[in-house]
C-alpha cells in the first residue's frame, strides 16, 4: 500500500514494501524529482538499507561458527512494514524480526523509519531497537535515486549537471573490484576548488563510486536550469554515487552509509565486520539524512 504526506512545498509517497520512497514532486513545478523505477536501468526509488550495506561475499557471512545467507543491501528493502503513525506532512513505519528475518539475521529488533517534511526538504529517520539479549550487529544507509534532468520543465541535460560539498574536503575514493567488492585501499578522489566534481555517465562505467572523507552535505545542480536535490547525512560514514553501469541512465543516486560492502574474497564474520554499528540489549541507535530539492 502506498501512504502520501505533503505540505505547502512537497508531496512525498511512501510503499510499505520495504518503507521506501517512491514519488518526490516539488508542487510549484509539479516535477518528479525521484527515480521512478524504469526497469531499463534500475527497478529501484529509493531503498533503505538494513542490516547490511551493499554485497557480501558470495552472498554469506558467518555468527558464532554458523553460516547465514543474505541477499545485496540486506532484507528490510524487500520486507513489508507495518505503517504505524501519519500525519499531514510525516510517517513511520515499523519492521520487527519474524521467522523469516531470524533465519538470516539471528536477532531480535525493531526498526521504525520515519519521514518528515519541512518546508522542500524530507528527513529520513532511522530508529533502531535492541530485543535480544546479545549486542545487535548492524548496518544502515540510503540508496534514492534522483531524475537527471529533474523534471520534464528542466529544460537542461544530464551533463548540465554537477555535485558541490557544502565545504572543501579531500574525498578518498574506496578501491573496488569488478564486482563492487572494498579491495582494502583508498586513493584521492579529484574535486575541484576541494568542492566539487562534474556528473558524466561514464563516472559509473566500473560501477559505483564510493567515497569517505568528505563534507556532511552534497548538492548536485544543473547549470543550466538551477534545479538541483541536496543530500544532508551527517553522521554517515560514507557517501555513494551510482546509475547503471555502462549505460546513459537518467538518473543518479546519492547514497549515505555506514558501512561498505565485503572485502573482495573473504566472507565475514560479523563480529569482526568492517564499519558495522553495535547496539547493547535494550538499546536503541538513531541515525538520520535529508533530501531537499529545488
Amino acid at each position: 500500500m502506498t501512504y502520501t504526506i505533503e505540505n505547502k512545498k512537497i508531496r512525498v509517497s511512501v510503499t510499505d514494501m520495504g518503507a521506501e520512497m517512491t514519488s518526490l514532486v516539488l508542487k510549484k513545478t509539479g516535477d518528479e524529482y525521484l527515480w521512478q523505477a524504469d526497469p531499463t536501468y534500475w527497478t529501484g526509488h529509493a531503498y533503505n538499507l538494513f542490516p547490511i550495506c551493499g554485497r557480501l561475499w558470495d552472498g554469506k557471512y558467518t555468527y558464532r561458527g554458523k553460516t547465514y545467507e543474505m541477499n545485496l543491501h540486506g532484507f528490510a528493502r524487500k520486507t513489508k512494514y507495518e505503517m504505524i503513525d501519519q500525519t499531514e506532512d510525516s510517517i513511520s513505519f515499523r519492521l520487527t524480526d519474524s521467522e523469516t528475518t531470524y533465519a538470516q539475521y539471528p536477532f531480535h529488533f525493531t526498526l521504525i523509519l520515519t519521514y518528515t517534511l519541512e518546508n522542500a526538504t524530507v528527513k529520513t529517520t532511522f530508529h533502531v531497537e535492541n530485543h535480544d539479549d546479545k549486542e545487535l550487529i548492524f548496518a544502515i544507509g540510503g540508496h534514492p535515486g534522483f531524475n537527471v534532468p529533474m523534471g520534464d520543465s528542466a529544460g537542461d541535460a544530464f551533463t548540465d549537471y554537477g555535485f558541490t560539498f557544502s565545504e572543501k574536503c579531500e574525498p578518498k575514493q574506496l578501491c573496488m573490484s569488478e564486482t563492487c567488492y572494498y579491495l582494502g585501499e583508498t586513493k584521492p578522489f579529484k574535486v575541484r576548488c576541494g568542492k566539487s566534481f562534474p556528473l558524466s555517465h561514464d563516472l559509473f562505467d566500473n560501477d559505483a563510486v564510493f567515497l569517505t572523507d568528505v563534507a556532511p552535505e552534497v548538492t548536485l545542480k544543473s547549470g543550466v536550469s538551477k534545479r538541483f536535490v541536496r543530500v544532508s547525512y551527517p553522521g554517515m560514514k560514507y557517501v555513494g554515487f551510482w546509475h547503471k553501469p555502462q549505460t546513459e541512465a537518467p538518473y543518479c543516486c546519492i547514497e549515505p552509509w555506514m558501512s561498505i560492502p565485503a572485502d573482495d574474497g573473504k566472507v565475514d564474520d560479523l563480529e569482526t565486520k568492517r564499519d558495522m554499528l553495535r547496539l547493547a540489549p535494550d538499546g536503541t541507535y538513531e541515525q538520520s539524512f535529508s533530501i531537499t530539492i529545488g
